[in-house]
């Protein structure tokens, strides 16, 4: 069952992306910038209030470590859906590497999710677009799959913003324009963290009182 179920997966991720490596391919060497805001011009941003429930991902980086998110309590966290031979991938990677690391300071989290490539293969294209975010082995579908209601199985490249409690704020389906994604994190950001408690308020005249 596993097995059929990655198989389907895969089939899906080729003809979703080949059917879309032309077009953003053309896009990405016509520079028309306008063309960069998602591949289909999809993107996406959640209230506060209408987020769903939020996401359960798990699994294992390319370096062997296992992380779930449950250990992103907290933290803004951007995850990318990507693999080496998609076209679109390759346009926005350099993109995604620096908005990286203009929202570290801030404690923003990147993480790819790849979807095809064995460990060279990924590795390979993370040197040569200087990337230093760790990326899930999604080969099997398993994780996209945790993320259906977001990423449809063909939209690949897709990017998702996650707020501190781990709801999805925002998505892009396609190549991610980097005005648009920065724009998307810093809101984010901007919500704060309803987590932490605020300091209680100062009644008037308590110290004349005492």
């Amino acid at each position: 069952m596993s097995s059929l179920v990655a198989l389907l997966v895969a089939t899906l991720l080729v003809t979703g992306c080949s059917a879309q490596n032309n077009s953003l391919a053309e896009q990405a060497a016509a520079g028309d910038e306008k063309n960069y805001i998602a591949g289909d011009g999809s993107v996406a941003e959640y209230a506060p209030g209408s987020r769903s429930e939020p996401v359960d991902v798990s699994g294992e980086l390319f370096d062997g470590t296992t992380v779930d998110s449950g250990q992103w309590a907290g933290d803004v966290v951007v995850l990318n859906v990507w693999y080496a031979a998609c076209a679109p991938c390759r346009v926005e990677a350099p993109m995604l590497q620096t908005l990286n690391t203009f929202f570290a300071p801030e404690g923003v989290r990147f993480y790819g999710i790849n979807v095809r490539d064995e460990k060279p293969t990924a590795e390979a294209f993370e040197r040569n677009f200087g990337i230093t975010y760790p990326s899930f082995v999604d080969r099997d579908g398993k994780l996209l799959l945790s993320l259906t209601r977001y990423v449809p199985p063909q939209a690949v490249p897709t990017t998702l913003v996650l707020d501190r409690q781990g709801h999805v704020s925002a998505r892009i389906l396609g190549i991610a324009d980097e005005s648009t994604l920065r724009t998307l994190i810093a809101d984010t950001l901007a919500e704060g963290n309803p987590a932490t408690p605020p300091a209680p308020p100062t009644t008037a005249g308590a110290d004349d009182a005492s």
